[in-house]
């Protein structure tokens, strides 16, 4: 059974809250509120999420000073955020959302359907970092275990090392789609930063797999980073 991503939907007003609960219900994931931005950091204490929608007009701690808090610790700081905003003072207002280390900068009210879309990229590639980790620590236990398939597996270290880069890849190829389809269509900082987050990732997971090899020479290597 596949487990669900969890989103972090951060705003001072719980209708604006309801309002996303509503637009995010049909992507079918765990949706987890803050109201806060203090809150927020709490519940990134705990949890692992597969993106973050953050408000930038709160009272306290907001959107900005919440995403630096988020970038400076380790266990969260590759987590896309998307800044959602009702006021909008221009370039630098926007570019400020990019410097504090946001994919994407979004001003209300903003079309419920372009948003689901951007959030259901990364869920996808959330997930399908989450499912490359686990394989790669089951094939990672075979491989220690001398090449014995591990309890309940059913492929040799081999194959199951084919099936992961067949997987890889094809996730690769949805991810240059997407970056050509975001070149195509904007070639704003939104774009690029989606583009180059998505290409760190997968960049990532390939080399991890690569190490997985035979012939290497380089043992088990370190699993995928988690986020």
């Amino acid at each position: 059974m596949v487990q669900k991503a969890k989103i972090l939907l951060v705003d001072d007003r719980p209708e604006n809250l309801l309002a996303l609960e509503a637009i995010l219900s049909a992507l079918d994931q765990t949706l987890v509120r803050a109201s806060s931005g203090e809150e927020a950091l709490k519940a990134l204490l705990t949890d692992d999420f597969a993106v973050i929608l953050l408000d930038v007009q709160m009272p306290g701690m907001d959107g900005f000073e919440t995403a630096a808090h988020i970038k400076r610790r380790e266990r969260t700081r590759d987590i896309p955020i998307i800044f959602l905003t009702a006021i909008n003072h221009g370039p630098h207002h926007t570019f400020r959302g990019y410097a504090a280390g946001a994919v994407d900068y979004i001003s209300k009210p903003f079309d419920p359907w372009v948003l689901r879309a951007k959030v259901s990229v990364f869920v996808e590639l959330y997930m399908k970092n989450c499912q490359l980790r686990e394989q790669a620590a089951l094939l990672r236990l075979q491989l220690e275990g001398g090449g014995k398939p591990a309890v309940g597996a059913a492929k040799e270290p081999a194959g199951l090392l084919a099936e992961l880069s067949a997987r890889l890849a094809a996730v690769e190829e949805q991810a240059e789609a997407l970056s050509k389809q975001l070149d195509d269509e904007s070639a704003d900082a939104a774009a690029v930063a989606t583009a180059a987050h998505l290409e760190r990732k997968l960049t990532g997971l390939r080399r991890a797999l690569d190490a997985l090899e035979p012939g290497t020479g380089t043992g088990a290597p370190p699993l995928p980073s988690q986020n």
